[in-house]
């Protein structure tokens, strides 16, 4: 199933591809969505301005939502993103927006993969995640106070779907960028529908929203949030 998720955007919004706002965004991360493998089912969806990956999707996968749907793709690389496919990812998707200010449809955006090293098994590491934040949060493009969307693998501490389980919790960094960047939006995976069945939470300004499987998400600067 394609979830549909309408969240308010507190500037006005850039006619995006010929179309008036809302701008609109399929978000996806760790489950293949069999609604998608249907043609009829993505004309139902359509148009969209862009598909944003956040994690645990093999390349070829966001390769064919970016075909089929002609837009761009912006992601990041979960835990499970590593060795076999990804090592010749280049191919057929651009590299992964770490660190890196993206503006799909006018919309600023900032990504961070799973933090530390790709090679191996991943490990949990909270030092790395340090190392992530630090520079997003001294970056020149932060002075500006644009409305932003944060795309991550992992939500923040206390976000995820395993309170006991140390690699579910999310990463106390992540909560930390979150209250000092204080984007409008935060999207992320890794967080099983079962162990959290809702979707959205808040912290401060910021709306974060679990993306697990495929979530079409509409920004309108008069919609609900």
């Amino acid at each position: 199933m394609i979830r549909r998720l309408r969240l308010r955007w507190p500037e006005p919004l850039p006619a995006a591809n010929g179309r008036r706002p809302p701008v609109r965004l399929l978000a996806v991360s760790d489950e293949r969505s069999p609604s998608l493998d249907n043609a009829h089912n993505r004309q139902s969806i359509a148009p969209i301005d862009a598909v944003i990956g956040c994690g645990d999707l093999e390349p070829d996968y966001l390769a064919f939502l970016g075909d089929a749907f002609n837009v761009p793709v912006l992601y990041v690389r979960g835990n499970h993103d590593r060795g076999g496919a990804w090592e010749a990812a280049g191919r057929l998707i651009p590299r992964p927006i770490d660190g890196r200010l993206e503006e799909p449809a006018g919309i600023a955006t900032v990504g961070m993969s799973w933090p530390g090293d790709t090679r191996g098994r991943a490990a949990r590491d909270e030092l790395a995640a340090w190392r992530q934040v630090l520079p997003l949060a001294t970056s020149a493009w932060l002075g500006r106070r644009r409305p932003l969307i944060v795309i991550s693998h992992v939500p923040h501490h206390d976000r995820g779907g395993a309170p006991t389980d140390p690699y579910h919790t999310g990463f106390a960094a992540y909560r930390w960028l979150c209250r000092r960047l204080r984007p409008v939006i935060w999207l992320h995976g890794h967080t099983s529908t079962a162990a959290r069945s809702h979707r959205t939470d808040q912290l401060g300004p910021t709306t974060l929203v679990n993306v697990t499987g495929a979530t079409l998400i509409e920004l309108d600067p008069g919609g609900d949030r």
